[in-house]
């Protein structure tokens, strides 16, 4: 379970470009759950992501994972036990290492670590077995360099990695976005495979609507470093992407209107 209590995060505070992007947000996300987050540019919902990877730490709040305090933990503490898919396809990897050998330091994520052969035999069998089920041919390169692979292919073996062993927190960071839509589909398709398989806890930031409404259990919409709207079971089944234009319309609506009670204010008090 992932607790996330009054989190608060402001960069460049003090200067002309300040920005609150997280504020006093709060969120449990149930074990099993899969939760897609959307929002506008500068919602705050990869912000939200990161804070809960140890990209930086907050400026308030606390974090809780299966009731572990990671607040203060560094990333790579963190990714111990938290998985994650870049939106990048050429990161989460080493493109000078091949297909195998990136396989096989997932495979030993959270575990001590000697020196001796880093892919002997016995591994290189399990790794083709696994690669075999993405269906891509890989498991026939996997002395390949991963970084002469396609961004569909390497999303794809990310995802096993980030999954090889079960994490507690598997983070998607709008992993399709720089993929065509035929190659965003088919990663689409395997990611849900993974995460119901694994009954993987998911929290997958996402800027398509589509996306948001046909996966997962629960709707998260953020807009100005808050969460204005939590959807979960039966009322999110029933949402459609008309709806979720609906809301934006709503949210932007309201900024319009504030800003012009704020500019009336600032007129009647110069």
């Amino acid at each position: 379970m992932l607790e996330i209590s009054n989190l608060c995060k402001t960069f460049n505070a003090g200067t002309i470009n300040e920005v609150m992007s997280l504020q006093d947000v709060s969120l449990t996300i149930e074990d099993g759950s899969f939760v897609c987050v959307l929002g506008t540019n500068g919602s705050g919902k990869s912000t939200l992501l990161n804070a809960v990877a140890g990209t930086f730490l907050s400026d308030s709040g606390k974090i809780t994972l299966n009731g572990k305090d990671i607040t203060r933990w560094p990333e790579y503490k963190r990714a111990s036990q938290i998985g994650r898919v870049f939106q990048n396809p050429f990161s989460g990897t080493a493109p000078g290492m091949s297909i195998g050998e990136n396989l096989a330091l997932a495979a030993k994520r959270g575990k001590p670590r000697g020196l001796g052969w880093g892919l002997p035999v016995s591994l290189f069998e399990e790794l083709k077995s696994r690669v075999k089920v993405l269906n891509m041919g890989l498991e026939e390169r996997l002395e390949s360099p991963i970084g002469k692979l396609s961004g569909g292919q390497r999303q794809a073996l990310t995802l096993l990695m980030s999954s090889w062993i079960k994490p507690d927190l598997l983070l998607l960071d709008e992993h399709t976005a720089a993929l065509d839509p035929k190659t965003a589909s088919k990663v689409i398709e395997l990611t849900e495979k993974i995460i119901t398989e694994g009954n993987l806890t998911t929290l997958m930031v996402t800027h398509s609507m589509q996306q948001a409404v046909s996966l997962g259990d629960r709707i998260i919409m953020m807009h100005q470093g808050q969460i204005k709207y939590d959807f979960r079971a039966e009322e999110k089944k029933r949402l459609k992407v008309a709806d979720l234009l609906a809301l934006f319309d709503e949210l932007r609506r309201k900024d319009q209107i504030d800003n012009v009670v704020a500019e009336l204010l600032m007129r009647e008090y110069v």
